[in-house]
C-alpha cells in the first residue's frame, strides 16, 4: 500500500484552512474565528488520507509545539524553525483522523502548515494555486508594511528639514569617518532632547520592522515571545512592540554603560562610547528601509534568499557597531589594560551575543 502511495500524484493537500477549536460548555468542535479564539493554544481538523492526497505537510513551530493523531503524539518542536512531516506513517488510508496542533503558551501559527514548497514546484503554476492553502485573510499585512515604509520615510525627511545639523552629523560620510566629530551635532546633545529621541524613533522603527517581517512567518524569536503575548496579534502590533523595545535599548544602554562604568571604574569613557554607539547605530540603519523595499518585492518570489540578506544585514549592522566602537575607544584609551577590556566586553561584546541569538541565530 505504501508504495502505491508514493507513485500516485499528488492533487490535493492534506490540510485545509478551516480549523476548529474545543468548546467546553458544549463539549464539541467548533469553527475557528480569527480574532474571535485567539486565547485557544490547540486547534483541531479532521484529516482523511487517500491516494490524491499529499500527506506531506510543512510548517513554522516554536519550541514545544505539539501534534497530536487521534490524541497520539506524533511531533514535538525541540526548536524554533521551519519542518516538514510526512503523515503517511500515522494515517489509516480512507478512515477519518483528528490532528491536533498544540502549543503550551501560545496559539499555534496555523497558516504556516501548507504543501512542502519543494513538492509546489513539481506542480504545473495553474496547480500549484488550487493546492497551495491559503489563510483566509486579507493584505492587510503587505499594507501595514508600506504604511510604515511611508512613515519610516516622512520622519527622516521630517528630521532633514527640521534638524539638518544633527542630521548632517550623522548621515555625512566625512563626520563618520572623524573621532572629533562625536561631539559636535546630534551627538554633542543629552540624549533626552527631542530631537535625539526622534532620531532614535526612526532607527527603531525602521529596525523594527525588519525584524518583524522577517521572522513573521517562523516567529522565532522564542525569549521576547514567551515574555510578550501581544506578539501573537497582528503585524501593527510587533511591529509596534519591537520598535518601543529597540527604543528603550537605545536610551537605556547609556544608563547601562553609566552604571558599568562605575562598576568597573572608567566613567572617562563612557561618553565618548555611547557616541560611537550611536553615531554608528543610527548612520547603519539609514540602510534598512532598502532591506525592507528588498524584502517587498523579493518576498514572494525568492523568500529564501531576502530572508538571509536580512539576516546578514542585522548581523553586519550588530557586529560593525561593537567593533567600530571598541576602534574609537582604542584611539583615546590603551585595551592593553586587562580591566578597560574586560569593561568593553561586559558593555559590548556579551550584548552583541546576546541580540545575535535571540535575532539571528536561533
Amino acid at each position: 500500500m505504501s508504495t502505491g502511495y508514493a507513485q500516485a500524484p499528488l492533487l490535493k493537500p492534506l490540510l485545509t484552512s478551516d480549523w476548529l477549536v474545543y468548546q467546553g460548555p458544549k463539549n464539541q468542535l467548533v469553527p475557528y474565528l480569527p480574532g474571535f479564539h485567539e486565547e485557544h493554544h490547540a486547534l483541531y481538523q479532521w484529516v482523511t488520507l487517500d491516494a490524491y492526497t499529499n500527506p506531506q505537510v510543512e510548517f513554522a513551530a516554536r519550541a514545544q509545539l505539539c501534534l497530536y493523531v487521534d490524541n497520539k503524539l506524533v511531533f514535538l518542536a525541540d526548536s524554533a524553525a521551519r519542518y516538514t512531516l510526512d503523515f503517511s506513517q500515522f494515517l489509516t488510508p480512507g478512515k477519518q483522523h483528528l490532528l491536533t496542533v498544540w502549543h503550551p503558551r501560545q496559539q499555534p501559527n496555523y497558516t504556516s502548515f501548507r504543501i512542502p514548497q519543494a513538492e509546489s514546484a513539481r506542480l504545473s503554476p495553474a496547480r500549484a494555486a488550487v493546492l497551495k492553502v491559503q489563510p483566509r485573510q486579507s493584505d492587510t499585512p503587505r499594507s501595514a508594511l508600506v504604511l510604515f515604509m511611508l512613515m519610516v520615510g516622512l520622519i527622516y525627511g521630517g528630521l532633514r528639514l527640521t534638524f539638518y545639523s544633527d542630521f548632517a552629523s550623522i548621515f555625512t560620510v566625512s563626520n563618520f569617518t572623524k573621532i572629533s566629530t562625536l561631539e559636535e551635532g546630534l551627538l554633542a546633545k543629552p540624549i533626552g532632547t527631542w530631537s535625539s529621541l526622534l532620531f532614535v524613533l526612526a532607527f527603531s522603527l525602521s529596525f523594527a520592522l525588519l525584524i518583524v517581517t522577517v521572522h513573521e512567518e517562523v516567529e522565532n524569536l522564542a525569549l521576547l515571545n514567551q515574555l510578550f503575548t501581544a506578539t501573537q496579534a497582528d503585524l501593527v502590533s510587533k511591529v509596534l512592540l519591537y520598535t518601543v523595545l529597540i527604543f528603550l535599548f537605545v536610551v537605556f544602554k547609556y544608563l547601562f554603560l553609566r552604571l558599568m562604568g562605575f562598576i568597573f571604574g572608567v566613567m572617562d569613557i563612557v561618553l565618548t562610547q555611547y557616541r560611537e554607539f550611536l553615531r554608528t547605530l543610527l548612520a547603519l540603519g539609514v540602510f534598512l528601509p532598502l532591506i525592507m523595499l528588498l524584502y517587498l518585492g523579493l518576498a514572494k518570489s525568492t523568500p529564501q534568499v531576502v530572508y538571509w540578506i536580512a539576516n546578514v544585514s542585522i548581523t553586519v549592522l550588530l557586529v560593525f557597531t561593537v567593533l567600530r566602537t571598541f576602534n574609537t575607544v582604542s584611539k583615546k584609551y590603551s585595551l592593553q589594560n586587562l580591566h578597560l577590556f574586560s569593561y568593553l566586553c561586559a558593555t559590548e561584546v556579551i550584548p552583541l551575543m546576546i541580540l545575535l541569538k535571540l535575532i539571528v541565530f536561533v
